[in-house]
């Protein structure tokens, strides 16, 4: 299955805990917690493009799978990772965080992420 598409936020779980401790300013929490971000990806072969609309605010991260990039964090630093990728799922690890996505049906994406023992899970749809 292709990741390819437009998805939206449809539930999350832990927002709020897993952004304090991951260091994000109260004020931007509670903008962020009832926000539903839009995430874009264009996926060409083994190199992707994610676009994530918070509000305001536009993350865009481009990767090659199993080869070093540097990607920006949800706290704005940029970090050089690697993004794997095992059929449906890619991993990566940033700055303590642990990413995997989940492409789980041809509509529904999970992402968990989990630093120093705090799970935060979301559930994305494709639009």
């Amino acid at each position: 299955m292709s990741f390819n598409g437009k998805y939206q936020l449809e539930s999350q779980e832990n927002f709020e805990s897993f952004m304090k401790a991951v260091g994000l300013p109260d004020e931007l929490i509670q903008k962020g917690k009832d926000v539903k971000s839009i995430s874009e990806i264009e996926e060409t072969g083994d190199n992707f493009k994610v676009t994530v609309t918070t509000g305001s605010k536009v993350l865009v991260n481009t990767f090659t799978i199993g080869k070093e990039a540097e990607l920006e964090t949800i706290t704005g630093e940029k970090v050089k990772a690697v993004v794997q990728r095992n059929g449906n799922t890619l991993t990566v690890s940033l700055k303590g965080i642990q990413s995997v996505t989940e492409l789980v049906d041809g509509n529904t994406l999970v992402n968990t992420m989990t630093f120093g023992g705090i799970v935060y899970k979301r559930t994305i749809k494709r639009m």
